[in-house]
């Protein structure tokens, strides 16, 4: 909101009064047409106040005539108006050319960073490896070589299977394929055995070269031999194979959590602070007192880097804080409570391990109470592809 009402004063715009009967076609107009109509108030269901940028007052009008409406400006409000009414004195417009040598200045350098594609790579990591690859936050764009920064990133990660580099006004999009990381293959003439990377109940058993060393309802052990590396005739004799099957068994997972039933939570009292900070680079002004009123909080910082329009950032941003204050208070929890809780923290944790949760098909949950605690035992059982090749060497 904040950064919000710093580029709508300096792109400027007029408070304007909508008269009609038909003013819910005038906003669906407006939004058809891509006119963005801030702060509405409606007063009755034939009058509504909004703000509207300077630039689509003209368009909105013309929505206006369409739907029979009447539109009269209340207020003008922002830079453009503000340098008109000032435009005599000098202060104002030698100030307005720093401003403006200012933005020049700011479009010859790299100022956000922009990456999407990363989904098992963390943003953070991401960013210094592009520092280290000679792209970073303050760059001048006449010194930066993005084909060397895609080679050097390339070269020095193999869990990036490609990467792209845009420059886009002030603004680095940076776009990744991250590798798949694929078992090994074994090559086609070399003799492998399939063996178990799980332990679990076979369900299902199709073989299509080598010799099945278990069946259907074996408890196997992770490592277990499932399908031998040869196959036996009774003219051929024993002969070995590069063995292939698809097997399906039924795995387990288990997760456990455990906590009393009578402990000391946070509760937040209500009362928030908001601060607000101005960054450049790595320097920060605070403009509030660095120390809170409250003596337990949590604090939530929000970065937003201020833009003019699209892709063109500035080197400024607004840090906003907000502290939430809490007391600590002891709470006792029901059985019931506490199983809930417990449960699905354990259901969180396991979901992150299974690839596809389609394939569970049944769910265990144990609880045991004892000495003020209570412990969950959550189990999934799951369908999955056990078998993988090892070589052998003859």
């Amino acid at each position: 909101m904040f950064v919000n009402n710093i580029l709508k004063y300096f792109t400027g715009y007029v408070n304007v009064k909508v008269e009609g009967f038909f003013i819910e076609r005038f906003i669906n107009m407006c939004i058809s047409k891509k006119i963005l109509l801030m702060d509405i108030k409606r007063e009755k269901s034939t009058i509504m106040y909004a703000d509207v940028k300077l630039a689509d007052y003209k368009r909105l009008r013309q929505v206006a005539k369409k739907t029979k409406s009447k539109i009269k400006i209340q207020s003008k409000n922002g830079l453009p108006f503000t340098a008109h009414k000032y435009r005599k004195r000098k202060i104002f417009v030698v100030f307005f050319l720093i401003v403006i040598i200012f933005m020049v200045i700011s479009s010859n350098y790299v100022w956000n960073i922009d990456i999407s594609g990363n989904i098992n790579i963390s943003k953070e990591e991401l960013i210094k490896s592009l520092e280290e690859s000679g792209l970073s936050v303050g760059m001048s764009k006449n010194d930066m070589d993005t084909n060397a920064v895609i080679n050097k990133i390339r070269l020095k990660r193999d869990d990036i299977a490609w990467i792209g580099i845009t420059l886009s006004g002030t603004n680095a999009i940076i776009k990744i394929k991250e590798t798949e990381k694929a078992p090994e293959i074994i090559d086609e003439n070399e003799y492998c055995d399939i063996i178990a990377d799980k332990t679990g109940i076979i369900t299902k058993i199709d073989v299509q070269n080598g010799t099945a060393a278990v069946k259907v309802g074996d408890i196997v052990e992770k490592g277990q031999v499932l399908v031998n590396s040869y196959v036996e005739g009774k003219y051929t004799g024993k002969r070995f194979v590069h063995s292939k099957a698809n097997i399906q068994a039924k795995v387990w997972y288990t997760k456990t959590e455990k906590a009393m039933f009578t402990q000391q939570v946070q509760v937040e009292t209500g009362n928030v602070e908001k601060k607000y900070s101005i960054k450049f680079k790595k320097n920060q002004i605070n403009l509030f007192k660095t120390l809170s009123k409250f003596e337990k909080y949590d604090t939530i910082n929000e970065e937003k880097k201020l833009m003019l329009f699209s892709n063109f950032y500035l080197p400024i941003e607004i840090v906003k804080t907000t502290n939430k204050e809490y007391v600590m208070q002891e709470k006792t929890y029901t059985e019931e409570e506490l199983a809930e809780i417990l449960t699905q923290m354990a259901e969180e944790e396991l979901e992150k391990q299974i690839k596809d949760k389609n394939n569970i098909v049944n769910k265990n949950i144990n609880t045991y109470s004892n000495d003020g605690y209570l412990e969950v035992e959550v189990t999934y059982e799951v369908l999955e592809n056990i078998g993988i090749e090892q070589k052998i060497n003859i």
